[in-house]
């Protein structure tokens, strides 16, 4: 813990990566030491003991939240649900989502979020890459040992976003959309709110 605690004090930048579940939810955190990234933690949140949808989303709140005052990250990285056939799942990984980003903004902590393709893309060069290939390129590329390696790839796909975000922050030009608040997420993303008509 001392180390963890000495890594984060050392570091210019702390980026958390999040890879949002309702079954399990994958985080990564990336400090950056000058221009180089660095692991410093990964993991999931298990939430497959709680039965009630509601209450993974309230265990999802309190972790992102205990995360981002333990680590204090400057950005957050977040992998944007991809569009699938099952909409019940859809809604469920969006809240989920919702969730995690409304943690890291109750401590003002700005958001990116990035699609699944573009942080497979960052990480390996393809954005049809799979899952283990994007653990193994992170493996490489962060010169993580074996050891360190968390067997979940909800954790390394978490971390994939992180770096992703190293890499798009680090170069001049166009990045991601990025929000500070539930307003500018808001003004930054108007198709995606859906306005009450009314009676």
């Amino acid at each position: 813990m001392a180390e963890i605690e000495q890594a984060v004090r050392k570091a210019d930048r702390i980026i958390i990566g999040i890879d949002p579940g309702t079954n399990v939810m994958g985080y990564g955190i990336l400090g950056v030491y000058g221009k180089k990234p660095a692991l410093i933690a990964m993991g999931v949140i298990e939430l497959h003991k709680f039965e009630d949808h509601y209450m993974r989303l309230h265990r999802i709140y309190e972790r992102v939240l205990m995360l981002v005052e333990q680590y204090l990250p400057d950005e957050m990285a977040i992998e944007a649900p991809f569009f699938g056939k099952n909409v019940q799942s859809m809604l469920k990984l969006g809240r989920a989502q919702g969730v995690a980003m409304a943690a890291a903004l109750s401590r003002q902590v700005p958001i990116t979020e990035y699609e699944p393709r573009k942080i497979k893309m960052a990480i390996t060069g393809t954005g049809a890459a799979s899952k283990e290939q994007v653990r193994e390129m992170l493996r490489r590329i962060l010169v993580i040992p074996d050891e360190c390696m968390n067997p979940k790839l909800d954790a390394t796909d978490a971390l994939g976003a992180a770096l992703c975000h190293f890499y798009e922050s680090s170069r001049p030009g166009k990045t991601e959309k990025s929000c500070k608040s539930w307003k500018d997420f808001i003004a930054k993303n108007p198709g995606r709110v859906k306005k009450d008509g009314g009676a």
